[in-house]
């Protein structure tokens, strides 16, 4: 992944809470009903030879229940003769056989060029015959663009197929409101497959690339500014030259030739404060301030290949003094000293997590090259839920006993994944239950929950203060809030297929019955 830009997750500190107390059982009775269906759910049973982990992950583990985010409260799922329950279809405007099983990983509306289109993420698991150690199969993600016919009758056309392979099931896979990118969680890599005709005209723009010139322009930065220099023809003078500054952009051009530099700067900057100048061999030296200081740029322009990056000697020292802590000149130096960094024995059982090494991948849309990465290491992923349907679902993230809600910006590069709540011990309490299947948390992140396979539904709510006065007798001293956990037992023996949660309310589907469990009163 040469190229991309190596990110990290800032948490919020405001948003943790050191002191935080633990959950209380509360016997607080939840108001719960149910409705009978009148026909089950379409629930889809695994073959004889779909066996594998991946295969259980992503059908076995399916949610089938499915919240509408822009109308909460209405929830729809598909039943067994292929009715799509609460959902009044008028028109079908678009319908293709895709081939082998899938199921629609996401999927989003958007207008370009004054025409509508759709993008859709389609997840596939399929025999691999080149995988010979391995489990034999590898996972697919096809991601494709549907857009609405030239010819004016509101019919609908696939113009556009990409497709991702990878060796494990993604955790989260969500493509950005614009249509633009991909972002994937997953525990192993996954890759653009190349079609003969992209392999092709990739070889016909290494050749073209290998005939190029030196580049134009060459570009350094700190942790405050970016300065570029350009070497000047020998007749250009001062007044040749045209140089426009904004926020977001930058656009240079010497005599009457097209713009040497044109297009979106890859951050913003502080525009009135840039500068240039003409340097005494005859170089253009042009000085950008960086609005959001301490951001590593890894390209200047988006998308311009013509300028080349040097980094500086004392940037190199403070790279490989940074990483020094992660190495030793001693192989397995003593760990029986008075500080060991880490005690397995120390571990609980809950808190030993299936898979490490999960990494967070931005891909984009043109060239499906990973653009950013982040290395998610322990942080185990929990779950995903849509906060505000105009953005990208939210992914949570467990970070040490703590379970951090992370929100995409695809349109801010600089603050590209916004910590935007946390919900305290949840990381800890989540591990112990063997039987999870499910989880989840309001919009409002005023609870969060977790369902068991069958029956239980587990929900932990967040502080809030209290009434009257509690101490705590361990360290005696007053606490000011408390935070519930709730435990509601369903009347079925029915597995749970899907699980959903409003502000107001959970709802839990089993194979017969759909249940409504009124957690928070409404305004």
């Amino acid at each position: 992944m040469a190229g991309a830009a190596h990110c990290s997750l800032q948490a919020k500190r405001l948003l943790l809470d050191p002191k935080f107390e633990g959950y209380k059982l509360s016997l607080e009775p939840l108001a719960c009903y149910q409705l009978g269906l009148d026909a089950a759910v379409a629930e889809v049973q695994l073959r004889d030879d779909q066996y594998t982990l991946d295969h259980m992950r992503a059908f076995g583990m399916y949610n089938y229940l499915h919240l509408d985010s822009w109308y909460q409260d209405n929830v729809y799922y598909v039943d067994q003769f292929g009715r799509v329950m609460n959902l009044s279809v008028t028109l079908i405007v678009f319908n293709e056989e895709l081939g082998s099983p899938f199921i629609l990983a996401h999927s989003v509306s958007f207008v370009k060029s004054d025409s509508h289109s759709l993008a859709v993420l389609v997840l596939r698991v399929e025999k691999d015959e080149l995988d010979t150690k391995g489990s034999g199969f590898h996972v697919t993600l096809e991601w494709l663009t549907i857009a609405e016919r030239k010819e004016g009758d509101h019919r609908y056309e696939i113009v556009k197929r990409r497709i991702l392979q990878g060796k494990s099931v993604p955790h989260y896979a969500a493509i950005e409101p614009s249509g633009d990118g991909l972002m994937i969680v997953s525990h192993k890599p996954f890759t653009y497959m190349q079609s003969e005709r992209d392999k092709l005209e990739e070889n016909d723009d290494a050749k073209v690339s290998n005939e190029k010139k030196d580049p134009l322009y060459y570009w350094q930065q700190t942790q405050d500014d970016v300065t570029i220099t350009v070497q000047l023809p020998q007749d250009i003078t001062k007044d040749d030259i045209k140089i426009r500054f904004s926020p977001d952009n930058i656009w240079v051009t010497l005599k009457d030739q097209p713009p040497l530099m044109e297009g979106k700067l890859y951050s913003s900057v502080d525009h009135e404060s840039c500068t240039w100048i003409i340097r005494e061999n005859k170089s253009l030296e042009i000085s950008l301030i960086k609005k959001n200081e301490g951001c590593q740029w890894p390209e200047l322009i988006i998308g311009d290949t013509r300028g080349e990056f040097i980094m500086d000697p004392s940037q190199c020292s403070e790279i490989a003094e940074s990483l020094m802590h992660l190495t030793s000149e001693v192989m397995n130096p003593n760990p029986e000293k008075e500080n060991p960094p880490c005690n397995a024995q120390e571990l609980e059982e809950c808190d030993a997590f299936l898979e490490d090494g999960a990494s967070l991948c931005r891909f984009d849309g043109d060239t499906l090259k990973v653009t950013h990465i982040i290395n998610l290491g322990s942080n185990q992923y929990l779950f995903s839920v849509v906060v505000n349907p105009r953005e990208m679902p939210c992914f949570c993230l467990r970070h040490d006993v703590d379970a951090l809600l992370w929100q995409p910006h695809s349109d801010q590069p600089e603050n590209m994944w916004e910590h935007i709540a946390t919900f305290n011990a949840l990381g800890y309490v989540q591990a112990s239950k063997q039987d999870k299947k499910f989880m989840a948390c309001a919009p409002d992140y005023s609870y969060a929950a977790l369902c068991e396979c069958l029956r239980r539904v587990f929900i932990y709510r967040q502080p809030t203060p209290l009434a009257t006065v509690l101490y705590n007798r361990k360290e005696g001293r007053q606490v000011g809030q408390v935070a519930k956990q709730l435990v509601a037992t369903l009347e079925s023996n029915d597995p749970i297929l899907g699980f959903q949660a409003t502000s107001e309310r959970l709802f839990v589907l089993t194979t017969k019955t759909l249940f409504l469990i009124k957690v928070n009163s409404g305004n």
